[in-house]
């Protein structure tokens, strides 16, 4: 729909005093706002048009009017203005992250936490591979009598190794044969990809090792499945709470207990699409949450791992302002896991290299 640029004007500044003031917006309360130059009267025509277009919304008669999902929407993408950190917001968010980013294995659940101390809304992470995980190569070790060791490596540079027992004579040559066919024919391949046509070349050329097959088959699928899975944290659902939208219980419980780690996991487009994505109202696949809408923002974490860091809240949140703290966490994120340059090794002080040449 094309829109007038008074319309425009009229309905940002409408979505602007609803996220601050949480109550429905009139005609005076618009012509009291600096840069409007309408009267009232224009004002209220402007309106009445613009929820006949279904982009605001009058809750009761003679009340104000509120934004629509549709005007959440178009607010959005074309009328909301760039929010710039403060030097104080943005110094309290590098201290945050300085003091409480220590812990490698730990960090999604502390950004989890800090992103929604910092918006006071709750907030999630989410960790996941880009595309599928493949084997990049198979080893096969002799390790005993009837136990072998097999060694497989992802695209992450993922290594996991299983002690396998069988009651078989085979050599190192055969396990050296079996692995080279693995290598030829399993490598690069998604757990999907593993036919029975496949399994049945692979053992065929398997030669005395062929009853190994299906034991690494399903070792390998089960290591290439558990990396599949996206890793979520999500944390201050209570937060909700302070919002005036969830003072009534019944709502306030019926969002709490929907909103978990695998309705997280189930938005739409959680690992793809743009960098930066809002998801208003209606748009959301929970029907618990179609009252909400979701900012998300992905950040790299190397080694084939995918970021992503987002908040949940009322329709009626400050997109502006959420969106240019979630790109400050991203940001830092992204350089946090980056691989640093290695130059030259510094040996320790006091410490002399002890190869020497022959």
């Amino acid at each position: 729909m094309e829109l007038t640029d008074r319309q425009k004007k009229v309905l940002q500044t409408v979505v602007d005093l609803y996220i601050r003031t949480a109550e429905p917006v009139g005609s005076k309360a618009i012509a009291g706002m600096p840069g409007i130059n309408y009267s009232s009267a224009t004002i209220r025509n402007e309106l009445a048009e613009l929820t006949s277009m279904g982009l605001l919304e009058q809750p009761h008669t003679s009340a104000g009017r509120i934004p629509s999902p549709a005007g959440y929407r178009l607010y959005v993408d074309e009328l909301m203005q760039g929010y710039k950190l403060s030097v104080d917001e943005t110094k309290d968010l590098k201290n945050a992250m300085e003091l409480k980013m220590q812990e490698f294995d730990k960090v999604l659940d502390k950004v989890a936490k800090l992103v929604s101390q910092a918006t006071d809304l709750p907030a999630y992470t989410v960790a996941a591979h880009r595309g599928s995980a493949t084997v990049k190569r198979f080893e096969i070790l002799m390790a005993e009598a009837g136990s072998f060791i097999l060694v497989v490596m992802t695209t992450g540079d993922v290594v996991k190794n299983k002690l396998i027992k069988l009651p078989l004579n085979v050599t190192e040559t055969d396990l050296k044969l079996l692995s080279a066919v693995l290598n030829a024919s399993m490598t690069g391949l998604t757990p999907e990809e593993f036919t029975a046509e496949l399994m049945d070349r692979v053992t065929r050329n398997a030669g005395a090792a062929a009853s190994l097959v299906p034991v690494i088959v399903d070792f390998t699928t089960e290591v290439l499945r558990s990396q599949q899975d996206a890793e979520v944290a999500l944390r201050g659902q209570v937060r909700l709470l302070h919002q005036p939208e969830y003072q009534d219980v019944e709502k306030a419980h019926e969002v709490l207990s929907s909103l978990d780690e695998e309705t997280i996991s189930n938005l739409p487009a959680v690992m793809g699409g743009e960098k930066t994505q809002i998801i208003v109202g209606p748009e959301n696949v929970a029907q618990q949450l179609r009252d909400t809408s979701v900012v998300m923002t992905k950040f790299d974490i190397g080694e084939g791992m995918q970021g992503l860091i987002g908040v949940v809240g009322p329709t009626r949140m400050d997109y502006a302002k959420v969106t240019a703290r979630l790109s400050y966490f991203a940001e830092n994120l992204s350089r946090m896991f980056a691989k640093p340059e290695h130059g030259p090794k510094q040996l320790p002080q006091g410490q002399e290299d002890s190869t020497q040449e022959a």
